[in-house]
């Protein structure tokens, strides 16, 4: 007689792998890796980064932003749990009063807008003006102060 209990697929499986890497990149846990600062690949803006549920996979969240979870469109919602690993919410109703983080993908000024929620392209214009500031330096000298 063969067995009849299901065996969950081990993580060294090749199918699991694949199936992490797919989401993670659905879910734009994309970010570099440690020991690489964690700076946007588009932008250079430094993030705050953290690991995820998928193994080898990070993501880079918004530093400083902490906003309603009500008020953030589904799939753009990351819980930091209590042993530090970004959890995406996807379509889940978050509880009253939860708090959640936003992924710097949906507020890159480099990277196409992905929704018209009105603060998420206030917050990206304000990171535009963040590069430019930083970046988009006078080629010339500064003006002499005489």
């Amino acid at each position: 007689m063969g067995e009849t209990e299901y065996t969950p697929p081990s993580p060294d499986d090749d199918s699991v792998r694949l199936d992490h890497a797919f989401h993670a990149l659905l879910e734009g846990a994309t970010a570099p890796r440690p020991p690489s600062p964690p700076d946007c690949p588009f932008c250079e803006l430094p993030q705050d980064r953290y690991p995820t549920g998928y193994a080898g996979h990070w993501v880079l969240l918004e530093p400083r932003v902490r906003v309603a979870a009500h008020t953030v469109p589904p799939r753009r919602r990351w819980i930091i749990t209590p042993d530090g690993v970004a959890t995406n919410l996807w379509d889940a109703e978050p509880l009253p009063g939860t708090v959640c983080r936003i992924p710097h993908r949906a507020v890159c000024p480099r990277l196409l807008p992905e929704d018209h929620w009105p603060w998420m392209t206030a917050l990206r214009d304000h990171n535009d003006l963040r590069t430019r500031r930083l970046f988009d330096l006078p080629e010339e000298g500064l003006p002499d102060a005489g």
